[in-house]
């Protein structure tokens, strides 16, 4: 049997051959169940991380829950970058010491402490530590300080 080669298919070494949509698309027409597989992981570890923190609040949210019922912003971002420019009135605990140093939040256990991180991201393991130490509405706000800068709300380096 002869073997009909396009010049297409011939690929000489060191070419690179461009991957196009239409790859991708075969690709996963081929490989379904792993990309189904992938997709449902995905979903499931983004539900039970939300699950476990609870819903994210936006900047405004954040604020009108503070002003509120009494409650305060904590912030878990190293000092270095907590002095470069924080919420007003935000308590500083960086996420490394907030076990040890729960106590300077005693006045707040039952009122609003809403987490704050650089990004929104490692507020979450804050809010959870808080829940399992007697603070239930502890809560993280969506973003973290990039979205609070991105609303232009004001901040403070004193």
């Amino acid at each position: 049997m002869k073997h009909v080669y396009s010049a297409a298919s011939t690929v000489s070494r060191g070419q690179r051959v461009p991957v196009t949509f239409s790859h991708f698309l075969i690709f996963i027409s081929e490989q379904w169940v792993l990309v189904f597989a992938l997709l449902l992981s995905l979903n499931l570890l983004l539900f039970t991380e939300s699950r476990k923190a609870g819903p994210a609040l936006s900047p405004q949210q954040a604020i009108n829950l503070t002003n509120r019922e009494g409650g305060v912003f904590l912030d878990v971002r190293e000092a270095k970058e907590y002095k470069r420019a924080h919420i007003t009135e935000a308590v500083n605990i960086p996420i490394a010491n907030l076990q040890g140093r729960l106590g300077e939040l005693e006045n707040y256990r039952d009122k609003p402490v809403i987490v704050v991180c650089r990004m929104g991201t490692s507020a979450s393991t804050a809010v959870k530590q808080l829940r399992a130490n007697g603070f239930p509405q502890a809560q993280r706000m969506a973003g973290g300080m990039m979205s609070w800068d991105e609303q232009r709300l004001p901040v403070t380096n004193k």
